[in-house]
């Protein structure tokens, strides 16, 4: 960083996550006799890794308490850092992720959804890192009670430590052979247009960008309503929200949308809307605007 700034004359650094980024931003600014401005972004985990480890706990308010400025994903997030880190509400910028709406969008690439479907079957989907946060199995869980009643198949995109409960989860429900597991992928966004529904059945986000990309996309979203999720799907447009762990509600929200093309089709089209809302260029103008105010300018 201390170079970077050096070699190409910069004014300020955007670093994301609190650790170790904005600590290491200081320790570049304190080398630069405070020439530089430092925007610090906080996705999420910045807070979750202080709730997993307390000694992060210091570090991590010290390199907020330092950076010129401070944003945040969402409203809750914010709230948040408040709470958790004692730091004046003012001091925090919601500044929501952005999504590229020529990238994410429907029929724009090649749609493999021959290789992932039968003609007449619907395309559920769920993309993460497979941690337990996620509660993928409750994704299959979801998944099995639609396709009693509506023919269709489950496409898992990534991995990471609960991939094996989810494939248990889906030999108890008798559905493991219509559930696909494609591993890590490079590129989703083809692999989303293909999609009727997106499953986010997560127990904390602090955000919800693949949930975003999913409605640029045009899929609906039936999620948990947890954390920064309500801000990105709204109830009863692009989508539905449930209790965590309500398998039965989720299920009940994603035949009420995929049995009826027309309210499906409502529903794609608000999802397109609402993530237009959260375009790449409208936010990244808010960030623009953000580093102006911070060098005083």
């Amino acid at each position: 960083m201390h170079n970077t700034v050096v070699k190409r004359h910069l004014d300020l650094l955007h670093v994301h996550y609190a650790i170790p980024h904005a600590a290491s931003a200081w320790i570049a600014r304190e080398m630069l006799d405070g020439k530089v401005k430092v925007v610090t972004t906080l996705h999420g985990t910045d807070i979750t890794l202080v709730g997993q480890d307390p000694s992060f706990y210091s570090v991590t308010r010290f390199s907020m308490q330092r950076s010129d400025g401070i944003t945040a994903v969402s409203e809750y997030l914010a709230r948040e850092t408040v709470v958790r880190f004692d730091v004046p509400r003012a001091s925090i910028r919601v500044i929501p992720n952005f999504v590229d709406l020529d990238a994410y969008k429907r029929d724009v690439l090649p749609c493999h959804r021959s290789k992932l479907a039968e003609d007449g079957e619907k395309v559920l989907m769920h993309i993460s890192n497979f941690r337990p946060v996620k509660r993928v199995a409750d994704a299959v869980r979801v998944f099995a009670r639609v396709n009693r009643r509506v023919p269709s198949r489950l496409v898992l995109i990534g991995d990471g430590p609960d991939r094996g409960r989810a494939q248990q989860a889906a030999e108890d429900e008798g559905v493991a052979d219509r559930v696909i597991f494609l591993g890590k992928q490079q590129s989703v966004a083809e692999l989303l247009a293909c999609a009727d529904l997106f499953l986010l059945p997560s127990e904390s986000e602090a955000f919800g960008l693949v949930a975003l990309e999913a409605m640029a996309c045009g899929v609906p979203v039936v999620a948990t309503a947890v954390g920064g999720v309500p801000e990105v799907v709204p109830q009863g447009e692009a989508g539905f929200l449930a209790p965590v762990g309500d398998i039965d509600e989720m299920a009940g929200d994603a035949l009420y949308l995929l049995e009826d093309p027309t309210r499906w089709q409502r529903a794609s089209q608000a999802a397109r809307q609402v993530a237009e809302r959260f375009a790449a260029d409208r936010v990244v103008t808010l960030y623009e605007e953000y580093y102006a105010e911070v060098l005083g300018r």
